[in-house]
């Protein structure tokens, strides 16, 4: 699955998806809005490698403070003048920067000579204020993308929020409809190193392991990563787990981000089946998805545990849509449960999916080696899951198929 089969219009990362490189940013704003907008953008975890600073002042703060001092990789900055006034401001900037700096201008008229005059005086980009925080990430990626570069793909985190809740067996069922049925190039990445199941649920043998990766990342390009990959047909990857006592597994945290990152520099969708265990990887893993899907079961501990996460994502991910939630073993005879109206009120908004509870379909599945849908049965649960695997790639399967149980989904409160 090498880069070469990832076209420019493929699926993968939106523009405001895309990390920003480690950089410095300084930024001089004239109003609060405009800081406030500056503040919650540097939260952002797109923005987590980057170094910035804010500060009052607009241009002629920022010309002062620049005198004799080497300019940032970015400069920001605001003027609440127009026309000739706040060219003069960018002439005497100017004097004091970097060749190699790029230059944002923040302003409050929106004046289409006024932006030619800019970008003839080498600025970067004008934006009109009030500054939207997505937008501003977007823009400052796109300053740094390589234009010969390939497009990276979107990856979707899968969590349990606690013990076999089926979080994995759900995760390889929507990789394996987005490869099969939305022909779309997809890596199952199993980071359950001991544990794992991605290997045994598509009933393979692997040779060489994620684990193998984790422990020499810096070794990690196109062609290892091809012969790490078990393939299943011709879109769908397993970037399976060992599943091996045997060993130790203790990679850190920018080996973990150094793996996914090759993975999506090749593949259009990525699916990251987490072990459930909380740690500063699966945290870290977690914050910087592009998605997150976590399946709950409708209990009090996984309630619980379900909104202790949401709390976290809500605080670290602030311009994101809160993750989507499969509720997942609905009706299990026998078994007093918190129906999932009350479920969704506890945590603020709709499951996406409630699937019901099914322990033939599933349990044939995995004693087969295969996805729900491979067993040719009609059922509402292999429909939810094929409706789920259109909601987060907002595709519609290339194959024939039913007609999807969209009526399942909800969400209607998704921030």
């Amino acid at each position: 699955m090498s880069a070469t089969r990832f076209p420019e219009q493929a699926f993968g990362a939106a523009p405001h998806e895309r990390p920003v490189p480690r950089i410095t940013i300084q930024a001089f704003c004239e109003f609060p809005d405009t800081g406030a907008a500056l503040q919650r953008a540097g939260a952002d975890r797109r923005l987590s490698k980057t170094q910035l600073n804010v500060q009052l002042g607009g241009i002629p703060a920022a010309a002062e403070y620049f005198q004799g001092q080497v300019t940032p990789n970015l400069l920001l900055v605001e003027t609440r003048l127009a026309g000739l006034e706040a060219l003069a401001e960018i002439d005497r900037l100017a004097e004091v920067c970097d060749p190699a700096t790029k230059v944002v201008v923040i302003g409050r008229v929106n004046d289409v000579e006024f932006y030619r005059e800019l970008m003839r005086r080498g600025a970067s980009e004008y934006l009109v204020a009030p500054l939207n925080p997505l937008h501003l990430i977007e823009v400052i990626s796109g300053l740094y993308a390589d234009p010969q570069g390939h497009p990276i793909g979107r990856v979707v985190a899968f969590m349990g929020t606690r013990g076999g809740v089926g979080s994995s067996t759900l995760c390889h069922n929507v990789g394996w409809s987005v490869a099969e049925e939305f022909q779309i190039n997809t890596t199952i990445v199993d980071l359950d190193l001991p544990f794992g199941t991605a290997a045994l649920n598509f009933n393979d043998e692997p040779g060489q392991s994620v684990a193998d990766a984790l422990a020499t990342p810096e070794r990690l390009d196109d062609v290892l990563l091809e012969r790490l990959l078990l393939k299943r047909g011709d879109y769908l990857s397993l970037f399976a787990a060992p599943a091996s006592l045997e060993r130790d597994y203790e990679a850190g945290l920018e080996a973990y981000e150094t793996v996914l990152d090759v993975v999506r520099q090749s593949t259009p969708c990525v699916l990251v089946d987490l072990p459930r265990h909380w740690s500063p990887w699966v945290k870290a893993t977690l914050i910087a998805a592009d998605e997150i899907v976590l399946v709950a079961t409708p209990d009090l501990a996984s309630l619980r545990n379900t909104k202790n996460i949401l709390d976290v994502l809500r605080q670290n991910r602030p311009n994101d849509l809160v993750p989507r939630i499969i509720l997942n073993k609905a009706g299990m005879p026998k078994r007093p449960e918190i129906p999932a109206k009350d479920f969704a009120e506890t945590i603020g908004h709709d499951p996406a999916l409630v699937i019901a509870y099914d322990p033939l379909l599933f349990g044939q599945a995995a004693n087969n080696g295969q996805m729900l849908a491979e067993l040719g049965q009609k059922s509402p649960i292999v429909d939810g899951v094929r409706a789920f695997a259109s909601l987060i790639t907002g595709r519609k399967p290339v194959v024939a198929q039913s007609k999807s149980l969209f009526s399942l989904f909800g969400n209607k409160k998704r921030a």
